[in-house]
C-alpha cells in the first residue's frame, strides 16, 4: 500500500524556522513536493523536486524555503526559514509514484502557524 507520512511542521514565531520530511513507500517514486492550503484558498504549489533533483518554488517562498530529497530513502525535506504569517498553513506533501501505474498521492497534511 503506497503511503506518504509525513513529519514536522508546528508553532513558531515570525521570522522563525521550520524543517518538514516526507517519506514514500512504492516501487518507484518521481517528482515530490509540498503543496499548502488555507481556509478559503485553493491549494498552492510550495516547493517540487524532480527524482534528478530539479526544483520549483512558489514566489512567495523563494529565497527563504529550499527542498532536498534522499532519492535512497525517498523521502523529502523541506526547510522553512524567515517564516511569516502568511506562511500559517496545512501543508500537504505531493509524490508520483509507480505502483502498478503512475498514479498521484497525497499525505494527510501537517500545520504550520506562524504567529507571535
Amino acid at each position: 500500500q503506497v503511503q506518504l507520512m509525513e513529519s514536522g511542521g508546528g508553532l513558531v514565531q515570525p521570522g522563525g524556522s521550520l524543517a518538514l520530511s516526507c517519506t514514500a513507500s512504492g516501487s518507484f517514486v518521481n517528482d515530490m513536493g509540498w503543496y499548502r492550503r488555507t481556509p478559503g484558498k485553493e491549494r498552492e504549489l510550495v516547493a517540487t523536486i524532480s527524482a534528478g533533483g530539479r526544483t520549483v518554488y512558489a514566489d512567495s517562498v523563494k529565497g527563504r524555503f529550499s527542498i532536498s530529497r534522499d532519492n535512497g530513502k525517498k523521502t523529502i525535506y523541506l526547510q522553512m526559514d524567515s517564516l511569516e504569517p502568511e506562511d500559517t498553513a496545512v501543508y500537504y506533501c505531493y509524490a508520483r509514484i509507480y505502483d502498478q501505474v503512475w498514479s498521484d498521492y497525497w499525505g494527510q497534511g501537517t500545520q504550520v502557524s506562524v504567529s507571535s
